[in-house]
């Protein structure tokens, strides 16, 4: 799985925030709940929406965003 397949980025949605590709769910939505010390299985409950793939993805988002690199998005279509 490549995150760049499940986290999108579109001026129309949510203001243009990295979002999980299909969904209004920002990314930082789903980092906050992480680091509040949810559980994956709580905010997949709290976001049927959501796959666990989703979470892998928003991870591995802010890991490449803590590296201080530009990190190019695809727009969605």
């Amino acid at each position: 799985m490549r995150w760049q397949d499940r986290i999108s980025v579109d001026p129309r949605v949510c203001h243009g925030n990295a979002c999980i590709a299909g969904t209004r769910i920002p990314v930082s939505v789903v980092l906050d709940n992480l680091a509040a010390g949810e559980t994956r299985e709580a905010i997949l409950h709290s976001y049927p929406a959501l796959k666990a793939e989703d979470i892998q993805a928003a991870l591995e988002y802010a890991a490449e965003l803590a590296r201080e690199r530009v990190v190019t998005l695809p727009r969605a279509v």
